[in-house]
């Protein structure tokens, strides 16, 4: 008899400094979330099991909203998916949820949009009890500009100039339908959200506008650089200590949980 074949997508929260990055390498000695994943859950179904996911994080960048996607002929339910899988994974790892799916539902195909939030925290000290979650800067910023220079990019654009060099992908076009600066207490939070994200652009995003912020350029500036399409003509690229990706929205016909956005710190 041929084993049945379920399709289960997991929503995943993780603290990406311990890892290099999302993807898994080929040198086992390197920890990746992925790895750590998938480790797990093939404890868990007693079978070699692989997961596509909704975005790939760079080494250092978090998640609080990521979204995978497996199959598996293993017959466990929503909650050994969730404590069971959980038991075996790193503390830095944690699985959220889990949801039997449709086989047309894909992590990343399916996706309508992703979003990120870039956490800045101003003050002469950086804070000892969030260490590598977030971006320290000791002068303060002037949110106002950041927020006026950051709706010059909005809308589909040529976001070369916002690209890394080593991107891969075969067009520099993305549509960003959300981005926002505002101010909580002592932390800074930039909101983007978009159909999909080139290689290092949040990060270069909030690279131009720490300059911004900072004075050294005015609003205005940043789309001067989005029309250069030249990434030599942007700003230095920011940490990924700040960065989280903390949500990913699907069709309402598959029925995944939506959760409070992270990081839990704000």
């Amino acid at each position: 008899m041929t084993a049945y074949t379920t399709r289960t997508a997991l929503g995943v929260e993780y603290n990406g400094a311990a890892f290099h990055g999302w993807q898994r390498q080929s040198a086992p000695v390197i920890a990746t979330v992925q790895q750590a994943l998938e480790h797990a859950l093939s404890q868990i179904a007693d079978q070699t099991v692989t997961v596509n996911c909704a975005g790939r994080t760079d080494t250092g960048v978090h998640g609080t909203g990521q979204v995978v996607h497996f199959e598996s002929t293993a017959e466990r339910g929503e909650k050994a998916w969730i404590q069971g899988t959980n038991s075996h994974l790193p503390p830095q790892v944690r699985v959220q949820w889990a949801r039997t799916v449709s086989d047309d539902f894909h992590a990343r195909h399916s996706a309508l949009s992703r979003r990120y939030r870039y956490v800045i925290y101003t003050g002469a000290v950086r804070p000892a009890a969030l260490y590598q979650q977030l971006t320290h800067v000791k002068d303060e910023l002037d949110v106002i500009r950041m927020h006026e220079a950051a709706q010059h990019l909005l809308g589909e654009n040529d976001f070369s100039a916002f690209r890394a060099a080593g991107c891969q992908s075969r067009t520099p076009m993305r549509c960003i339908n959300e981005l926002s600066v505002s101010r909580q207490r002592r932390f800074i939070v930039v909101e983007v959200e978009a159909n999909a994200f080139l290689l290092h652009m949040v990060r270069n995003i909030v690279g131009a506008l720490l300059e911004v912020g900072a004075g050294r350029r005015p609003p205005d500036w940043i789309r001067q650089v989005l029309a250069t399409r030249d990434r030599r003509q942007n700003a230095v690229t920011a940490k990924p200590d700040g960065l989280y990706l903390v949500n990913v929205a699907y069709p309402e016909r598959f029925g995944l949980p939506v959760l409070p956005l992270g990081p839990c710190f704000l």
